[in-house]
């Protein structure tokens, strides 16, 4: 019944198989009316001058029409093997095929009593040739071919049982039975052999997809869709990633299931509308990031796909595959808005506030007119934080930047460049009054009394402002004057605002002079890297480098790192130096082999820093560098000055991947209680007990093995450092110790010695270097 098209049954999509059934009908249409044109020649020459010609010539023209209704249905059918059938598409040829044969009917029933018993004979002969070829030609169509024969042979059958040839009726009636089951058991054959050759076309274009985006992307699922752009062949993944079963899924349209309430609003997302256009428009793409929702949740897709076309090179719907890439869009969205907006504030952060200012600058350059750079630094705020905590002071500092927002308009660009100092992007100051009147209203505001934890806070602020192009005419210059404005308003006493003066500079030249040379030291590249390897202690193969800062200034020589970066943690450089350190370390280390690390040193000042995070992930995004090959090497102290914040910033560095190394372990603080409830990866032995247990001192020994002991037991790494001979190495291999770091591998040297040493063999990494 399934194979007749009388029935459609449950287990298999019939509707999909009827088409494979009646596509190749257009094929034989030719041949068919030319196998009707012979035999109806035959007809008319038998009947010519016995049947009157006018009834001839109204008799063919009926089987013309016959035929050109039926040619009119294949033809139509010529793409159903590319989509699903009807079931008034089948029962429309069925039909034809009934009054196609209804015509064959009138010259055996109307004809054949005008003419003689061969006469009779003739016409079956031409009428049972007709039954074969379409039994033959026709296997895509048995329930026609059946309807075809039934009528015919059956109008034959009755023509010669009313002759009284009951001989030929028996004969008709057999070869009818016989072109029945013929045409039943075709049209089974046919029907497998062209879902075998669909399937195996299928199976051929689905396997070449998936080795071709496996190889290329190792995409996730695939979907499909018809010329209907409705869901069809739905694999168990796909079904998976929309939460739905594939019976529910199969049919439906395909922006409908991914497009959640939009399908009822109409407002797609811009991603959606994007999709659907090139659906569409029948475009390929690759790679494209669409907007979801999957169970009412939003989500990401990645998506790709491309046009299907059948052997005649017909549309025939869409093929590709897709991934779900929520968590890596969510990720670098988070990274990308890290990157330039202050995670305490909410505020743009300094490399924000660095591209606003050159905005501006070429603005006013353009127009002929004038801008301003405001930098604030709030009086006592140092007070507030040493007596009342980080906690309080940074729930102050939400405070100051809601009140600076209140203060600027759509002319101006308020951000945090770190710590407790503002800066404010004037873009368009051709009103002279304009600077003076936002410095008196931010003196004013952040002045008054703040409510914080129970606490009235009184604090200040102090602003030092300039103008370009008249006091620089590049961003570095503009932002330095404006600096060294501000120096002079916290150097009268706080609670001012001074513009820049040429005169600022001898001035502050001479009572920070070393101050400023550091200042200077990034403009000038006086600041430079040394690296030194730290090497498996088992194969001595290199698997990381510290970073270590060395200043060679123009005017003072070799400055010692023991006297400027205590400097720098004072007047708060440090922030700025430790942010290009993470820069350029972090930009050396991608030119190194991707297993290799690099450690950078991070002092508290550094740490508790608000703006560090944002550096962290600045220096990453800028050099591309995985965040898995970064760590940050902390000492004990921090967790002295303030434990909490410390905690949370180096849980905030975890969350991006980054190691966090605990270094100089067992010389300060000591406590365990941070070591286990903080992931270290890398616990640091002191130089100290690495000399020690090389002279067989018990403590040192002791310690070793319990420093060792405690990390294995909590998953985390050891580095023995200060390892300068043949001696200490062996002890400290006997300890356990998973990695070494001293002289004996390596003194601290330049970035290109440290290049040198991936060319070598990792098994002589004994180099000669600089003093550290």
């Amino acid at each position: 019944m399934a194979v007749l098209g009388l029935a459609d049954p449950s287990d298999g999509d019939w509707s999909r198989l009827r088409g494979l059934q009646y596509s190749s009908l257009a094929k034989v249409t030719q041949v068919r009316i030319l196998a009707h044109c012979v035999a109806a020649l035959g007809v008319f020459r038998l009947y010519f001058g016995t049947v009157h010609l006018a009834i001839l010539i109204a008799w063919v023209l009926a089987l013309g029409a016959s035929l050109y209704h039926g040619a009119k249905i294949d033809k139509a059918l010529g793409d159903a093997d590319r989509r699903r059938m009807s079931r008034d598409e089948v029962n429309r040829q069925w039909i034809s095929s009934i009054a196609n044969a209804l015509v064959w009917v009138v010259p055996i029933a109307g004809f054949a009593p005008f003419g003689d018993a061969s006469t009779r004979l003739e016409l079956w002969a031409i009428t049972a040739m007709l039954m074969t070829a379409a039994a033959v030609l026709l296997p895509a169509v048995p329930l026609g071919n059946l309807m075809f024969a039934g009528i015919v042979g059956g109008g034959a059958l009755v023509s010669f049982v009313i002759a009284g040839a009951y001989e030929m009726a028996l004969v008709s009636l057999v070869f009818m039975s016989v072109v029945a089951l013929g045409a039943i058991e075709n049209a089974r054959s046919f029907l497998t052999a062209r879902i075998a050759e669909a399937g195996m076309a299928e199976r051929n274009e689905v396997v070449s997809l998936l080795l071709r985006e496996f190889e290329e992307g190792e995409a996730d699922w695939l979907w499909q869709i018809d010329t209907s752009r409705r869901v069809r062949s739905v694999s168990p993944r796909f079904a998976f990633a929309l939460g739905l079963e594939p019976k529910e899924i199969e049919g439906k349209p395909f922006i409908q299931l991914i497009a959640g309430p939009a399908w009822d609003t109409g407002q797609f997302p811009s991603s959606l509308h994007d999709l659907a256009e090139r659906l569409k428009r029948r475009e390929a793409f690759s790679n494209l990031p669409v907007r979801v929702t999957i169970g009412g949740q939003q989500r990401w897709w990645e998506i790709s796909g491309k046009p299907k076309f059948d052997e005649n090179g017909n549309f025939d719907g869409f093929r590709g595959v897709g991934s779900d890439i929520t968590d890596q869009r969510e990720s670098s969205e988070k990274i990308a808005h890290m990157a330039r907006y202050d995670t305490l504030t909410g505020l743009p952060n300094r490399m924000m506030v660095t591209e606003a200012l050159g905005e501006a600058m070429r603005y006013a350059e353009q127009w002929r007119t004038r801008c301003a750079f405001m930098m604030i630094d709030l009086d006592r705020f140092k007070a507030v934080n040493d007596t009342l905590g980080h906690l309080v002071g940074d729930q102050l500092l939400a405070r100051v930047s809601e009140r600076l927002k209140t203060i600027i308009s759509d002319n101006e660009l308020v951000g945090r460049l770190g710590g407790d100092e503002f800066a404010i992007v004037i873009r368009d100051a051709s009103d002279h009054t304009r600077v003076e009147r936002i410095a008196h209203l931010v003196i004013e505001r952040l002045s008054r009394p703040y409510e914080v934890d129970h606490h009235t806070l009184y604090i200040g602020a102090s602003v030092g402002s300039a103008v370009g192009p008249r006091d620089g005419t590049t961003v570095e210059t503009l932002m330095r004057n404006a600096d060294l404005a501000l120096y002079r308003s916290k150097e009268e006493g706080g609670g001012m605002h001074f513009g820049y003066e040429p005169a600022l500079h001898a001035h502050a030249e001479e009572r920070r002079k070393l101050e400023f040379s550091l200042r200077r030291a990034l403009e000038n590249n006086e600041l430079l890297l040394n690296y030194q390897p730290v090497v498996d202690s088992k194969s001595e193969q290199i698997v990381s480098f510290e970073a270590l800062l060395r200043w060679h200034s123009e005017e003072h020589g070799f400055v010692s790192p023991a006297k400027f970066i205590p400097l720098a943690e004072d007047t708060r450089l440090i922030v700025p130096i430790g942010e290009w350190v993470l820069r350029e370390a972090c930009r050396e280390a991608a030119n190194w082999p991707s297993h290799v690390k690099v450690a950078v040193n991070v002092s508290g000042e550094q740490l508790l820093d608000p703006g560090f995070i944002s550096s962290v992930v600045t220096a990453l995004s800028n050099s591309g560098l995985p965040a898995q090959r970064l760590e940050i090497e902390v000492t004990e102290s921090i967790f002295v000055r303030d434990a909490t914040t410390a905690r949370a910033a180096l849980e905030q560095i975890m969350s991006l991947g980054c190691g966090i190394a605990l270094d100089d372990f067992g010389t300060g603080y000591s406590s365990l209680g941070y070591i286990r409830n903080l992931r270290f990866s890398t616990i640091k032995v002191d130089r100290s007990f690495v000399q020690g247990a090389a002279t067989g001192n018990a403590e040192s020994l002791a310690i070793i093995r319990a420093v060792v002991a405690m990390a294995e037991s909590l998953e985390m790494s050891t580095t023995a450092e200060g390892v300068e001979t043949e001696h200490e190495l062996e002890v400290i291999r006997e300890l356990r110790c998973r990695k070494i770091q001293g002289y004996y591998f390596g003194r601290p040297m330049p970035a290109l010695e440290a290049r040198g040493l991936f060319v070598k063999q990792f098994s002589s990494l004994k180099v000669s270097g600089g003093a550290a």
